[in-house]
């Protein structure tokens, strides 16, 4: 115990001094990444909805670690109150996750999809990505340094995946990291996306109508180019890591896939 303990306080902390918002953080993807960053010297701002399940996020993480904001990524005085918050807590803000999604159940046609739905699908995935961009630049440009990161989608780059506008959704998260590290690269700030293929999370099971972790699981897997692995939120998060430390400081406008193959083999 006290030979693995030693090696653990050898281990490089990648994000030692930086200060992390994490939009969806409070599950899923989000709180794995949320523990991850905070095991590698993070400072982390949980933003979600889910306010018990952020607030015990937090606790566990620890009050040095990780604070809780209430935040909806579709009303821009809930981001724009995030992202004040991390500087007011902390003085700067050095990585923004962009992270909040949302997946309707089901696999719908464009010809029956509910405006509605994609209204709600679009004000989630692709405002909500817009504004959280937007308020992180606002404070990193004049710091002439930053990383943020968006959460896209193997749907980013196929269609048929997804419902119509989930789809959508991701294809403009991609464009927005684009224009966006267009723009802000000149000062310093880097964007960039990163694609999960399917993760087992609550999001995906009500998305494919199951209930079971194992089964989600298994239909997961059944679609994998790369076996012998299981994707995981952990997985996503070590690639959000990547992104956000200085190990990619010269990587930007860049959507990472983490699909074992997925895109690749389904776009020859």
């Amino acid at each position: 115990m006290g030979s693995t303990s030693k090696l653990v306080s050898f281990l490089p902390r990648r994000l030692e001094g930086k200060v992390a918002l994490i939009t969806g953080g409070a599950s899923g993807i989000g709180k794995a990444t949320a523990k991850l960053f905070a095991r590698h010297g993070a400072r982390i701002l949980v933003a979600d909805v889910q306010d018990d399940e952020g607030l015990s996020l937090c606790d566990a993480l620890g009050p040095a670690a990780a604070s809780y904001v209430h935040c909806d990524v579709t009303n821009e005085s809930d981001v724009e109150r995030a992202v004040d918050s991390a500087v007011s807590l902390h003085g700067k803000l050095d990585v923004m996750f962009n992270n909040a999604g949302i997946i309707e159940p089901g696999l719908s046609f464009l010809r029956s999809e509910p405006t509605s739905t994609f209204e709600r699908v679009m004000a989630t995935n692709a405002l909500g990505v817009f504004l959280g961009t937007k308020h992180a630049a606002r404070v990193m440009a004049p710091a002439r340094s930053g990383s943020i990161v968006m959460t896209a989608s193997t749907a980013s780059a196929l269609a048929g995946l997804a419902d119509p506008a989930y789809t959508c959704s991701k294809h403009a998260v991609v464009g927005l990291m684009r224009s966006a590290a267009a723009e802000l690269g000149r000062f310093g700030v880097r964007v960039n996306c990163v694609s999960p293929h399917g993760v087992v999370t609550r999001m995906s099971m009500k998305a494919l109508g199951l209930e079971d972790e194992e089964e989600t699981e298994r239909a997961i897997e059944a679609t994998a180019i790369l076996k012998g692995v299981t994707l995981k939120a952990e997985d996503i998060a070590e690639a959000a890591l990547y992104l956000a430390s200085d190990e990619s400081r010269y990587v930007s406008g860049q959507n990472l896939f983490v699909d074992g193959g997925f895109t690749v083999s389904k776009s020859l």
